[in-house]
């Protein structure tokens, strides 16, 4: 089994990898940090807006079992994408709404599948269409924190 990777920010890491776990043919999760300019940063240094960090998740999917479209819809679907730097109480761009994406295949489907996002909303999209940079994963505590700690989710 060939996995594929993807990797998202919708707002609260925590929330977002809860919705993408649930999906079948999602193999694994990471939360983390990346689309800033700090190596290894800490979540105390995302929060303080500085790093250029968006707090995000690194899917890990099977393609034969789930698209990378399917992805996509539910990266639309979890958040509102017309909000800059803010989903829900929280503010900063490090809760950005972005797609980091593995290559030039998922860059063009992920672009197609904004402009037909943008057809659902009256205000414009904000959400970043950027290649995938370092990938940085967050401090073991934030990592399944939903399941380790129980709550439900912050997201739509």
């Amino acid at each position: 089994m060939k996995l594929e990777k993807a990797c998202f920010a919708a707002g609260c890491f925590w929330g977002v990898q809860e919705v993408f776990d649930s999906l079948k043919g999602v193999k694994k999760t990471t939360v983390g940090y990346t689309g800033g300019s700090t190596k290894n940063p800490t979540y105390g240094q995302v929060c303080s807006k500085t790093t250029g960090h968006a707090e995000s998740v690194l899917v890990e999917f099977d393609p034969k079992e789930i698209s990378y479209g399917k992805l996509l819809e539910t990266f639309w679907g979890c958040h509102d994408p017309t909000t800059l730097n803010r989903q829900g109480p929280d503010v900063g761009s490090n809760y950005r709404s972005a797609i980091f994406f593995f290559g030039k295949k998922q860059g063009e489907e992920a672009k197609k599948s904004m402009q037909e996002e943008q057809k659902k909303h009256s205000g414009k999209i904000v959400t970043q269409v950027v290649p995938a940079t370092e990938f940085y994963p967050a401090e073991e505590y934030h990592q399944k924190y939903y399941l380790k700690n129980g709550g439900a989710s912050c997201h739509v």
